[in-house]
């Protein structure tokens, strides 16, 4: 089915309209052009994007392709798959989970609806795009009615503390509010719960290769 959503971002005080959608494969050089401009060297070009990835996002799970724009304008995207999670044994890589962003491993039945990337323009980052497409992607999993939207956040602050923090320890001081983490505070605003700490989820040098696993649980389940 296939989804669109109507409604107003902000820049500054200023109302903006906004569509998000399905991206397609007409969106393809877009999408890889926006990559290119998230991710600017020295972060590897063989990492953005690829023809062949974007294509099995909307071939094998076209609901979990999604697109934000802003007056016709391609300004992010949020690409999710289904996976068949157990909270009992939560531990895997993003590598392993989201099959290195090619999701061959989508499985149609599976529970849970899993976050593979999410990117927006520098320019629009100050809108609120990444929390609209989150809720975006939020609707997919009441619609399914799935158990819940999952993934691994960076946590890149970390580095600066992990001589005398534990991860999990760094984690619960963002929760305090003794920190401030880029990542987990701003997926803290979406809505998301940190449900653990993964080993070796990415890798990341700010974030010492661990990942926040954070949860948004279905309110209908």
């Amino acid at each position: 089915m296939a989804y669109r959503n109507e409604l107003f971002v902000f820049d500054n005080e200023i109302p903006v309209l906004s569509v998000v959608r399905n991206y397609t494969e007409d969106d393809f050089d877009e999408l890889i052009a926006i990559q290119a401009e998230c991710f600017p060297p020295p972060f590897p070009e063989e990492l953005w994007w690829n023809r062949e990835q974007l294509q099995n996002h909307v071939d094998l799970f076209p609901e979990g392709a999604l697109c934000i724009e802003i007056d016709g304008e391609l300004a992010g995207s949020l690409t999710g798959l289904r996976v068949d999670f157990d909270p009992l044994h939560p531990a895997h890589t993003w590598e392993e989970i989201t099959d290195g962003g090619y999701i061959r491993n989508h499985d149609p039945n599976g529970n849970t609806l899993y976050i593979v990337d999410i990117s927006v323009k520098p320019k629009y980052r100050k809108f609120g795009l990444a929390k609209q497409m989150m809720q975006s992607m939020g609707h997919i999993v009441v619609e399914k009615k799935l158990d819940r939207l999952l993934g691994g956040g960076r946590m890149p602050g970390y580095h600066r503390y992990a001589r005398e923090l534990s991860p999990e320890q760094y984690v619960q001081k963002v929760l305090s509010g003794d920190l401030n983490d880029p990542v987990i505070t701003f997926l803290l605003k979406c809505g998301r719960k940190p449900v653990g700490v993964l080993e070796n989820y990415l890798e990341d040098k700010e974030s010492l290769n661990y990942g926040t696993l954070m949860e948004w649980k279905n309110p209908f389940k």
